[in-house]
């Protein structure tokens, strides 16, 4: 493997605050490996194309590829099609994260290793600030994240879904690369391909990434109500039915709201007072669990994380219906 090419694709949208720290810990890599690192951008107009230009223009294996489609699945589709000729591996990596400075070599190894066609990583997230310190809690906790695989500390395994960081090329052309109808969980959608084709997936141990997630409660919401849709879509797609985790967090959004049937009798009233007492007992586990106050406020954050998530499906649903 040694000699294998390897495309790194990093799709990005106004990261200028990150971007640089992440081609700078790639850079040692691809003078090693003679890796090209592409950073497919949606449209920025924070400065991330002067930044990615400076790196291209001092002679490094970076690129800057525009992707007018801005959803990260075209980014990484497009990435392919023009850079990945005669690339063995596709890394997909995040600009708004940090990565260790052995990340991609272990991802390899990895590969090499355990004969996987895909490596997923885990993610532990990390913030600033009350919101951002307070979502990263409930990210990093059960409570939060239901306790998938690549939000908990991982054990080495072949598993359905991960993170994605690292594919065979061969193995992702074959599928049909993402699926670019999917703003969100594409990355699941693809492994759903994946694994339907005979390709395995291999969730490491042996590395992880640091996530900054979002840094207010109205972002969050954002996000995780396109995460539902996204969830929606891919039901819709291939007919699968969601784990017993989902059920419960898609049956959410129709309890609470319930609650505007409160003024007819106070039983409707009690999905609600459940959610909101769920979410307090969290909040305190949170804050015991992290040493951290700030945790007091993860359960409330992750109680709206659930709730978007569940709003974002059913209305993927209802224009199914309409």
């Amino acid at each position: 493997m040694s000699g294998a090419g390897v495309l790194i694709v990093i799709p990005a949208l106004n990261e200028a605050a990150h971007i640089g720290a992440v081609i700078d810990g790639l850079l040692p890599f691809a003078g090693r490996r003679h890796a090209r690192i592409v950073v497919a951008d949606g449209g920025s107009t924070d400065g991330t194309h002067g930044i990615v230009i400076t790196y291209a223009a001092a002679g490094q294996p970076v690129s800057l590829l525009h992707n007018p489609a801005r959803l990260q699945a075209a980014a990484v589709n497009l990435a392919v099609a023009v850079h990945g000729a005669g690339a063995d591996w596709l890394i997909r990596m995040d600009a708004h994260a940090a990565y260790p400075g052995n990340f991609c070599d272990v991802l390899l190894a990895e590969a090499a290793q355990t004969g996987a066609d895909s490596v997923v990583v885990g993610m532990h997230a990390v913030g600033q600030g009350l919101w951002q310190t307070a979502i990263a809690a409930a990210q990093n906790s059960r409570f939060g994240n239901g306790g998938a695989a690549h939000r908990v500390a991982p054990v080495g395994r072949f598993v359905d879904h991960g993170h994605h960081a690292l594919m065979r090329m061969a193995a992702f052309r074959a599928a049909g690369g993402y699926d670019e109808r999917f703003s969100h969980n594409e990355d699941a959608e693809l492994d759903l391909r994946l694994l339907a084709s005979g390709a395995r997936i291999w969730l490491t141990a042996a590395t992880r990434i640091t996530y900054f997630p979002r840094r207010s409660l109205r972002a969050l919401m954002r996000q995780y109500f396109r995460f539902g849709r996204g969830r929606a879509q891919n039901m819709l797609k291939h007919r699968n039915r969601p784990g017993l985790r989902q059920m419960v967090v898609i049956a959410l959004a129709p309890a609470l709201a319930a609650t505007l049937l409160a003024p007819l009798h106070w039983i409707f009233a009690l999905p609600l007072a459940v959610w909101a007492t769920a979410c307090i007992a969290a909040g305190a586990v949170i804050a015991q669990a992290t040493g951290d106050l700030r945790g007091l406020l993860g359960g409330g954050a992750a109680g709206v994380m659930h709730a978007a998530w569940s709003a974002g499906f059913w209305s993927r649903l209802a224009e199914v219906r309409a």
